[in-house]
């Protein structure tokens, strides 16, 4: 007779909106970030008996991550994650493991008579910056990242020689649109890091990388996009990449007595294809719980 037991298990507060406004010059800062932060150790007791006795409540988990953006500041959110993390395993006597997601939204200055204003933003919607940080007995590590980044290239892409049956009907081709809403993320070997220049390289190489590779597949693009990477960035492990083909088919405009060389799209939303790939070194160090997701956008 098998006996009925509790697996793993965590928990924490999802998804707290933090902004943290800089107001120590005349031209102020912002930075506009959600925090979901998981907390991870023996909490079987509260499963198995309700006893809350070793439960740090979430609304704490929350009121800590305001506190946090006052007290210790919020200027990378690397940094800011690695701060509550190590807070947590540090501070609160049950927990072993935290685990802080975080993204991070951009605002770019409004303009006004020619001028950036000292404080006033639009929101900027290039894509969403992501952090996921965890701090647990075998140490520390951070996985960069960002998503919902939306890029398209007219020309230099290719998909053809595939592989057909009975059920194929797709055409091959030598110049298509290829676009994507790309999801990114790369594993840190190291916590000592300038973070905000690192990213802004880091993505100056996947756009490169999209925009130049004369892709015969999506996946031969993914696959320079996180090589590209890592030959930049020596401290960095690992490449994850997701990619939906956010496709474009040519529009019939035959009916009208037009021809569309390829200048006349429908963008078709539903079904996609998703291309995902991980590009790593071979000498690695483990990633022990690097990748292990709370909330689950991470790959």
């Amino acid at each position: 007779m098998s006996k009925i037991i509790l697996g793993g298990n965590q928990y924490g507060k999802a998804e707290t909106r933090v902004v943290r406004i800089y107001r120590d010059t005349p031209r102020h800062e912002i930075h506009d970030v959600n925090v979901t932060t998981c907390l991870r150790g023996d909490f079987s007791a509260a499963h198995l008996a309700g006893d809350q006795s070793k439960v740090l409540p979430t609304d704490t988990q929350k009121q800590t991550a305001y506190a946090y953006a006052k007290e210790k500041g919020l200027l990378s959110v690397e940094d800011y994650g690695l701060t509550l993390a190590r807070h947590f395993v540090a501070d609160v006597e049950p927990v072993d493991g935290a685990r802080i997601e975080i993204e991070e939204y951009a605002w770019e200055r409004a303009t006004v008579d020619g001028a950036e204003h000292d404080h006033t933003w639009v929101r900027k919607g290039q894509e969403v910056r992501t952090a996921a940080i965890t701090v647990d007995a075998h140490g520390e590590t951070v996985v960069g990242g960002l998503k919902d980044m939306v890029i398209l290239k007219s020309t230099g892409s290719e998909f053809s020689g595939f592989l057909t049956d009975p059920y194929t009907v797709l055409e091959p081709t030598h110049d298509r649109v290829m676009a994507t809403s790309l999801v990114a993320q790369w594993r840190f070997t190291s916590v000592d890091v300038d973070w905000e220049s690192t990213y802004v390289g880091i993505k100056a190489q996947l756009v490169k990388q999209f925009a130049v590779v004369q892709s015969l597949a999506l996946q031969q693009t993914l696959f320079e996009m996180g090589k590209a990477v890592l030959e930049a960035y020596p401290f960095i492990a690992e490449v994850r990449l997701s990619a939906p083909n956010k496709h474009h088919f040519v529009y019939d405009l035959a009916p009208f007595g037009l021809a569309n060389d390829n200048e006349v799209f429908n963008a078709d939303d539903r079904p996609y294809g998703l291309i995902q790939a991980t590009v790593i070194r071979d000498d690695a160090p483990p990633a022990g719980a690097a990748w292990d997701p709370y909330r689950g956008w991470l790959s």
